[in-house]
């Protein structure tokens, strides 16, 4: 009997869930090779989990486990359009699924987003995560001041990050030179800012909760902008948040060595500064009709850094269809088009949480094995990547990384593992070299 061959682009939750529903559904053999760009699979629960947050954090044990499923390979430090195309997957696999996830942040679209001091929360998730697109130099925290534009719950772990000291964050997996650069932290005060209601915004109640248990910050809130006229309509989730913002509204200031302030019903629509950063103008907003509008009342908040977290987007790919409007690869049940898939964020845009993948990928799994035909494939990535000179990093390679890892943390004598910084030190730990240039 043929096998089939399936390639799966990316190796974060989607990717993975996707190549373990193809390995259950299928009543025939199929053989699944997840391709990732960096050396190391697990792609957000590794470098956009906040590192504080083990119980999330500890996914990757059932990722490990499909990755170790026979039939499943995981080939690492390889991407799409720089090693490979799309014509190169079609040939060596009768079927291709792309699982990239949404890798980019929005733009707030105001005057003055591209000052010095302007960035994007997802830069300095990476940072803190330790990814190697992001140096452990990006950041250095010298700023006082900071407004964090966003009230989901990639805010609260920015700011959660921001506030906490650096010996709180010991025991993680944070790198070492990033905790050096939060020990060293300027920041006194923080400033998360919604443009709607505390009743429309989207952290969890869990995560909120967190947030106010900070040992080393003041969690406050302003009573006027938590009111919340009619808490019946809410859900129990969205009533648990209101009642937690209304009591920080009621505390009293502890002069604790940082400030943060949960701000709502502020749209910023300018970020000030000549050369860097200096402030943010807001204007007050009210909702007409469920839309948000301005009501012409301005305030100012002097900052040294401002940082966008109003949500990720997915970006093309290479050779793959695209829709600019929803940032999505356009699919019917997973089917983008002839032999090519799609699951996750670069599917369905990015909602839900990491498990929402798990249903997702089944879909997409359900899809692709009622119409894949084994024996399409005409050739081998393994022959073609070898005529480029080119060696993927396996997931023995990618066991030798985490072993590295962990004698770290024990020689740092900081928790199970301390993560390695840039491809060098991760492809040195197993063994191989850097390309040229820096790329895995």
């Amino acid at each position: 009997m043929v096998t089939l061959r399936v390639a799966i682009v990316g190796s974060g939750p989607a990717g993975i869930y996707t190549a373990e529903a193809l390995v259950k559904q299928s009543h025939d053999p199929v053989e699944v090779d997840v391709l990732e760009r960096l050396p190391t699979p697990y792609g957000l629960v590794r470098y956009g989990v906040a590192p504080d947050h083990t119980s999330i954090k500890s996914i990757a044990g059932y990722l490990r486990r499909v990755l170790e499923t026979p039939g499943v390979r995981f080939l690492g430090g390889v991407e799409l359009g720089a090693d490979f195309s799309v014509d190169d997957l079609l040939s060596c696999y009768d079927a291709v699924v792309y699982c990239t996830g949404a890798m980019v942040d929005r733009h707030l679209g105001v005057p003055g987003e591209d000052l010095p001091g302007s960035v994007a929360a997802t830069d300095f998730v990476n940072w803190y995560c330790g990814h190697p697109d992001v140096p452990p130099d990006a950041f250095s925290l010298d700023a006082e001041e900071v407004v964090v534009i966003g009230v989901g719950n990639v805010a609260v772990d920015v700011v959660r990050i921001m506030a906490k000291t650096a010996d709180e964050l010991r025991g993680t997996d944070v790198p070492e030179e990033v905790l050096c650069r939060l020990a060293a932290s300027k920041v006194k005060r923080i400033h998360m800012v919604g443009r709607r209601g505390p009743e429309h915004a989207k952290f969890t109640l869990k995560e909120l909760r967190e947030l106010g248990e900070l040992l080393n910050a003041d969690v406050l809130t302003f009573p006027d902008e938590v009111a919340v006229a009619d808490l019946a309509p809410l859900s129990r989730q969205v009533r648990g948040n209101v009642d937690v913002l209304r009591s920080w509204s009621e505390r009293k200031p502890a002069d604790r060595p940082r400030r943060l302030e949960v701000r709502f019903w502020l749209r910023p629509v300018e970020i000030l500064g000549v050369s860097r950063v200096e402030g943010v103008r807001l204007e007050r907003t009210r909702l007409e009709n469920g839309r948000v509008v301005g009501t012409g009342d301005f305030e100012t908040i002097p900052a040294d850094m401002v940082m966008r977290s109003v949500g990720y987007q997915s970006v093309a790919l290479p050779g793959v269809p695209f829709d600019p409007g929803s940032m999505t690869v356009p699919n019917v049940a997973g089917k983008a088009s002839d032999r090519q898939y799609v699951a996750g964020w670069l599917k369905r845009g990015p909602t839900g949480v990491i498990g929402t993948n798990k249903s997702d990928a089944a879909e997409t799994a359900r899809t692709l094995l009622a119409e894949a035909v084994p024996g399409t494939a005409t050739a081998r990535l393994d022959d073609l990547l070898a005529a480029r000179g080119l060696s993927p990093v396996t997931y023995e390679d990618w066991l030798a990384i985490e072993a590295a890892e962990a004698s770290l943390a024990g020689s740092l004598r900081r928790g199970e593992r301390v993560k390695l910084v840039g491809r060098d030190a991760m492809l040195g730990a197993c063994g191989r070299l850097a390309r040229p240039g820096g790329a895995s």
